[in-house]
């Protein structure tokens, strides 16, 4: 599904267009938020938006890992468990916990698609498809996986007070 070179073509494309982007967004608002603009595009709810925005990644990586032959293995199935646990809240609590009536313009949510889509090719894709065969062989015995997974409890509880 995914070759080592293509992956790393793939990686130098995002970080071009990370730059373009954020050398951009000095010259052009955002166009949400309170800077709505309807030249973005039509206005979508916000929690609708959200979720048009963030749920392809959860969707998508949910392909990615049901497709892999490593779905079963216990370091890729945990990273997929954790990014999905992220994933779920920003997708499909997260928008119901928002307030207020505020709109999103279409061409903010159809970017967002686009990024949360490419995110989860890149990180899926790494993670089930082009790691080499060895990669996950001794993580249970290092501190880093334990130490990346107190990291994220302590982001996503942070993250959770932030939303609520």
């Amino acid at each position: 599904m995914f070759t080592l070179a293509a992956y790393n073509t793939f990686l130098i494309v995002m970080a071009a267009i990370a730059v373009v982007v954020f050398i951009a967004l000095y010259f052009v608002d955002a166009g949400y938020g309170y800077l709505f603009n309807p030249k973005f595009g039509f206005p979508i709810p916000n929690r609708v938006a959200w979720v048009l925005m963030e749920c392809p990644v959860f969707i998508i990586m949910t392909i990615l890992w049901w497709l892999s032959d490593v779905r079963f293995e216990v370091a890729p199935l945990v990273l997929f468990l954790i990014f999905q646990t992220h994933y779920f809240q920003r997708s499909f609590i997260f928008p119901l916990l928002m307030r207020g009536n505020s709109k999103m313009p279409f061409g903010i949510v159809l970017m967002g698609m686009i990024f949360n889509t490419l995110n989860a090719c890149m990180q899926g894709g790494w993670i089930f498809y082009v790691a080499p065969n060895d990669y996950y062989a001794d993580w249970f015995s290092k501190p880093y996986i334990y130490i990346g997974l107190v990291v994220f409890l302590a982001g996503m509880f942070i993250n959770w007070q932030a939303d609520y």
